[in-house]
């Protein structure tokens, strides 16, 4: 049976990335292949801190969808056939309709709740909203696809 919540560990074995690349802390709230909450602890001395901005800095919303892509990975590889997933990578493919309301400082808890809306073969599209207290800090919408790893 599947894991309701994975730690940072089950997570870098699903994924490939690792510090400081690897964003997510956690997966929470795992409904199989269709949902779950990421939890990214955006840390005072996250890698990105001293240059954007120093004085204020504000967490690039780059890596807010690099850490939607990252949850959706990990979404992914835990729903499927670990046989499947095997030698297996999920790459982004496009990012839509991201909207970066709120500024996310460092030292808060990021939860990123995502959603799969539809998958076609190895293709899938989610959309996701990231909060921080409840306040609503960005969405989007992308679309990954599973590949062969090298």
């Amino acid at each position: 049976m599947n894991k309701i919540e994975l730690n940072k560990k089950d997570i870098e074995n699903l994924l490939p990335h690792r510090e400081p690349m690897l964003l997510i802390d956690k997966l929470t709230n795992i409904v199989p292949l269709k949902s779950a909450t990421a939890i990214m602890y955006v840390k005072k001395n996250g890698f990105y801190v001293q240059g954007h901005f120093p004085g204020q800095p504000v967490m690039p919303g780059v890596l807010i969808v690099e850490a939607f892509g990252q949850a959706a990975a990990a979404l992914t590889a835990h729903g499927i056939d670990p046989k499947e997933y095997a030698n297996k990578l999920v790459y982004l493919m496009g990012v839509d309709r991201a909207r970066f309301r709120n500024p996310v400082l460092p030292d808060c808890e990021l939860h990123l709740e995502i959603e799969a809306i539809r998958s076609h073969g190895r293709v899938w599209k989610y959309r996701g909203t990231a909060k921080v207290d409840e306040k609503r800090m960005a969405d989007a919408e992308w679309s990954a696809t599973i590949v062969d790893r090298k």
